[in-house]
């Protein structure tokens, strides 16, 4: 949802962060697009932006249902060696108290990635 929300250009901050960008995001997250999508305003355009996004992803399973709880599931697992993308504050914090290196907003229209 950043780039209606922040203006940012994700694909092409991720191609300038990070050597070979191997995208994935949790079904969880897919839906969750898909719901907010239907509705009404601007987090509905944002979410459906999102959604369209998240089709250039390999879309995974997990256990959790929630997004927020799939994302930490998926970045939690022994053969994650990535990054997570993500401008929400609470997530961020669970991310990098398990170790998950963080890519976020900074400055205006930047992502920058953030050590746990």
């Amino acid at each position: 949802m950043m780039p209606v929300e922040c203006g940012v250009r994700v694909f092409d901050e991720l191609d300038r962060l990070v050597d070979d960008p191997n995208p994935v995001t949790p079904s969880a997250v897919v839906a969750e697009l898909e719901k907010l999508a239907a509705g009404a305003g601007e987090e509905a355009t944002a979410a459906s932006v999102g959604r369209d996004l998240a089709e250039r992803c390999r879309v995974v399973p997990t256990t959790e249902e929630y997004a927020d709880d799939a994302v930490v599931e998926l970045a939690a697992g022994e053969s994650f060696d990535g990054y997570v993308v993500t401008n929400d504050r609470p997530l961020r914090e669970r991310l990098l108290a398990r170790g998950v290196r963080v890519i976020g907003l900074r400055g205006a229209n930047t992502l920058a990635i953030t050590e746990p």
